[in-house]
């Protein structure tokens, strides 16, 4: 089994795990981010209480809306970055040697290097799996409006789409809803400010093997780094990037969610300039960075749990394999 496979297969794996656990921190931020009422804003509450009422006026599964999908995506998201970034890393490595041989360089990947290759597996990515990420996005913004003091916030034309809403608003009804809006092109909302936010994963991932790297210089004993040591380095570098590159991540929410019919034009977007300038002019800065402390105890979290998934399951399947191959010797 290749390298770039087991890594593939073992963030996938990793992502599995940290979006089940985080899940429904997720479902907050995104409505957080996506919310353009100010009658709500004003009423607005802290992350856990927020959770409360969803739970208590929309019922569990909706903090778990879109899980399915997102799970989905997940699995692909981290198998496809992780494969192809093994594969550019292993390209960048062997450029790096050659480039020793040569005189040039003492033979190990740089900043920019690595950052080049975290950028390339990143546009990768989000090209595969963009589809999967604006159906999650619909469904866990779409709530249930089935209690009448919840509508008093809602036009008369929401109201009367809410009356013809099926109960159950599940990942084809979610898909029919997007085709229906802007066929197929329609999957791929937001694909701009997602395809800049790859400097998130590139920034995180930097972060992350430049810790590594000089927490493993300074082991005097040449031991193995632990599952807690990855932990924290894996949640301080995910703090970093997403600091960084939250607001683009408000802008991609706010396309893919579904766009209001009504007149009020704060809620059109025809595009990431037009929802960057109407977010200027209607909310300010602020509104780039809503549900923002969500999203990094969320992100922050699912990273840590990811990077110690990913590297316990990538030892243990090279130790397998060694096993395996010393079985087969004797």
């Amino acid at each position: 089994m290749s390298e770039a496979l087991i890594n593939g297969l073992a963030g996938a794996g990793g992502g599995i795990i940290a979006q089940l656990i985080t899940y429904p921190l997720q479902t907050v931020n995104t409505r957080q981010q996506t919310e353009r009422d100010p009658k709500k804003e004003k009423n607005s509450v802290g992350t856990v209480a927020q959770m409360y009422q969803v739970v208590k006026h929309e019922g569990w599964d909706r903090l778990y809306g879109g899980l399915a999908p997102s799970l989905v995506g997940t699995a692909a998201s981290q198998g496809v970055y992780y494969y192809f970034y093994q594969i550019f890393r292993n390209k960048a490595e062997a450029t790096a040697l050659e480039r020793k041989s040569k005189g040039a360089g003492d033979g190990s990947v740089g900043i920019l290097s690595s950052l080049m290759v975290a950028a390339l597996s990143g546009c990768v990515n989000v090209l595969l799996t963009n589809p999967i990420w604006v159906v999650v996005t619909r469904m866990q913004t779409h709530m249930k409006k089935n209690q009448p003091n919840q509508r008093e916030s809602f036009s008369s034309e929401e109201l009367t789409l809410d009356a013809v809403e099926l109960p159950s608003f599940g990942t084809r009804h979610a898909i029919q809803e997007l085709y229906g809006e802007a066929g197929v092109l329609g999957f791929w909302k937001g694909v701009f400010p997602t395809l800049i936010m790859v400097s998130n994963p590139s920034i995180q991932f930097m972060l992350y093997e430049t810790l590594l790297k000089r927490l493993k210089k300074r082991r005097k004993n040449n031991s193995e780094v632990t599952a807690l040591e990855v932990f924290l380095l894996g949640a301080l570098a995910k703090l970093g990037a997403t600091v960084v590159t939250y607001p683009l991540l408000v802008v991609k929410s706010r396309l893919q969610a579904k766009q209001s019919t009504s007149g009020d034009k704060r809620r059109q977007y025809r595009g990431t300039l037009d929802a960057i300038l109407k977010m200027i002019h209607y909310e300010g800065f602020y509104g780039f960075y809503k549900g923002m402390g969500t999203k990094i105890v969320q992100s922050v979290l699912a990273a840590a749990v990811l990077f110690m998934v990913k590297e316990e399951l990538v030892r243990g399947s090279r130790w397998l394999l060694t096993k395996g191959a010393a079985d087969s010797v004797k």
